[in-house]
């Protein structure tokens, strides 16, 4: 009888226990959560360096970002490519051959990344994993996006994302600097050739 009282109370410890490292571990997700979004609400624009995979095909290249939706990237390739993203258009521009390319990005899984509030929304939405020195945020809407941050800084690391076209595309970046003003026409589109 006396065992069947210890067994008893030390599963209803063991319960307890439990019960308290399961709300901790979501107190320690939510406050992850909270810390990178206090972080985001005070990011204005940064500039970065990229390395891009697409289909296991590797570019490099730095950007130029500020929210809400304006992004200019220069490749480093032998094309001399510049993508510039402001509100609702893409151009892509080879300054090797003197061409412009001009794409919508109305369902571009890029305007996730471009527009705070869509952020935002896939940071308070995403399912959390932390890792050693990676947050990752993993979000299901329209595309699936995962978002990548690092742990100590809590500064944007990249995305991975299936784009319109099928492509798997796979995004690091490694912050530069961090609410620099920028000129009126960085992010200007390129006129039609």
């Amino acid at each position: 009888m006396l065992a069947k009282q210890i067994m008893l109370a030390n599963v209803k410890f063991f319960k307890k226990i439990f019960l308290i490292f399961i709300i901790l571990t979501a107190n320690l997700y939510a406050n992850e959560k909270d810390q990178i979004i206090y972080q985001l609400n005070g990011l204005n624009s940064m500039e970065f360096t990229f390395n891009q995979i697409i289909n296991n095909k590797t570019e490099k290249g730095s950007c130029l970002l500020e929210f809400p939706g304006k992004l200019k990237c220069d490749y480093f390739d032998d094309k001399k490519k510049q993508l510039v993203i402001n509100k609702k258009r893409l151009a892509i521009t080879q300054k090797r051959y003197n061409k412009t390319y001009y794409y919508p990005i109305s369902k571009s899984p890029f305007l996730n990344i471009l527009y705070k509030d869509k952020l935002l929304e896939i940071i308070q939405s995403g399912e959390l994993e932390l890792y050693d020195q990676i947050i990752k945020l993993v979000y299901v809407g329209d595309n699936e996006i995962t978002v990548f941050f690092d742990r100590k800084t809590l500064d944007l690391k990249g995305w991975q994302i299936i784009d319109q076209y099928n492509n798997n595309i796979n995004f690091s970046l490694n912050i530069i600097a961090k609410n620099d003003v920028f000129e009126k026409n960085t992010f200007k589109i390129p006129e039609i050739n």
